[in-house]
């Protein structure tokens, strides 16, 4: 039986902001029949209900080619409004690129599945540029700022938590949100790993070392956790106690760089995962090795890392020896040329067992 195509409610590119709704539930419910991540889902109606929003508050009726243009526009002065983007006081700084770019893609994916559900003829999105999103400079952690959070974490109202935190995310290079989706159950305290679910909902192992198992050991023994218990929990507002969010976490990372008073390198969690990558390479890691165990589905990314490491390889490993020879004994406290990393470099390397196990004898 042939498919009659559902007739069309404005035009052939075009669609009543009343069906808007109602298509974004059927495009978003598809989307969890297909399999997509928790997290995928969680941006889609994420960036969906900012796009309901808009053309509720102008009163469109329809949403097309012009009105996805004013969108756009949109996004690049609606923190100059009164009240702040989305009427929220709080946003008065303009959209990063990146964030433009990832409501462009949204879009995009969405009307492309009007069309192939027949509901438009073809997408609207066609006509809209695509975003333009330079890459930022990677600029990982130095030795001096990762000591200063250190320390900052230490003193901090809930030390064993931040602590932890800070280990684990130097150690394993994790993202923000998978980080915040581990659970208890997803660590293997005696073979140092856990199991992650990153992008895509795709599952790998990631390593940390004893250092890091010991002061997250720390922290889990201050309360009595069920397995499937979150693994890092918040502290503050209406949401102690709960899993700690992504936000919640950037914002701790926020204000530990405030205290440590870094001010030349954005301090986020990404940074941290930056600052894994470019470590494992300037110690001998390869692209390939470092694409599995930050979940990579290309070699793009592993690639920058790789060109911000060839640069100053050699000024990094005449400070690092010559710290080594002035006083081994912070060799046991390294966070990332200490435990885990001698320890992740000795399943890869070649003799980085040997090294390693030179290095902990003369501590």
């Amino acid at each position: 039986m042939k498919k009659t195509a559902l007739p069309f409610t404005v035009s052939e590119t075009a669609i009543s902001v009343s069906d808007l709704s109602r298509h974004t539930e059927d495009w978003l419910i598809n989307g969890q029949i297909s399999q997509h991540s928790p997290t995928t889902i969680k941006a889609r109606r994420l960036a969906m209900d900012k796009f309901l929003w808009f053309f509720h508050k102008h009163s469109y009726s329809s949403c097309g080619v012009s009105e996805l243009r004013r969108f756009f526009a949109y996004l690049n002065t609606g923190h100059e409004e009164p009240g702040g983007r989305w009427g929220n006081p709080q946003q008065t700084k303009p959209l990063r690129p990146i964030t433009v770019k990832t409501f462009h893609n949204h879009l995009c994916t969405f009307f492309n599945w009007l069309v192939k559900e027949e509901i438009i003829a073809s997408s609207p999105m066609e006509k809209i540029p695509k975003v333009v999103a330079r890459q930022n400079q990677i600029q990982p952690f130095t030795d001096e700022q990762l000591r200063a959070i250190l320390q900052a974490a230490k003193s901090s109202q809930h030390r064993r938590r931040d602590e932890a935190l800070v280990y684990f995310l130097l150690d394993t290079g994790l993202r923000a949100t998978e980080v915040c989706n581990l659970r208890m159950q997803d660590v293997d305290y005696a073979g140092y790993r856990c199991t992650v679910f990153g992008k895509g909902n795709k599952s790998r192992t990631a390593h940390f070392g004893r250092a890091a198992s010991k002061v997250l050991w720390q922290y889990l023994r201050e309360e009595k956790r069920e397995a499937s218990a979150p693994l890092f929990l918040a502290d503050r507002g209406t949401r102690a106690g709960d899993p700690l969010t992504r936000s919640g976490l950037f914002q701790l990372i926020q204000r530990l760089g405030k205290k440590a008073g870094i001010q030349a390198t954005r301090c986020s969690p990404h940074t941290f995962r930056h600052t894994f990558a470019v470590q494992f390479l300037r110690n001998g890691g390869n692209t390939f090795t470092l694409k599995e165990m930050l979940g990579h589905t290309n070699l793009h990314m592993p690639n920058r890392y790789v060109a911000l490491a060839q640069a100053d390889i050699q000024n990094q490993h005449r400070q690092f020896w010559m710290s080594v020879a002035a006083n081994k004994t912070t060799m046991s406290q390294s966070l990332w040329l200490g435990d885990n990393a001698l320890t992740n470099f000795a399943r890869v390397l070649p003799g980085a067992r040997n090294l390693q196990l030179s290095l902990s004898s003369s501590i």
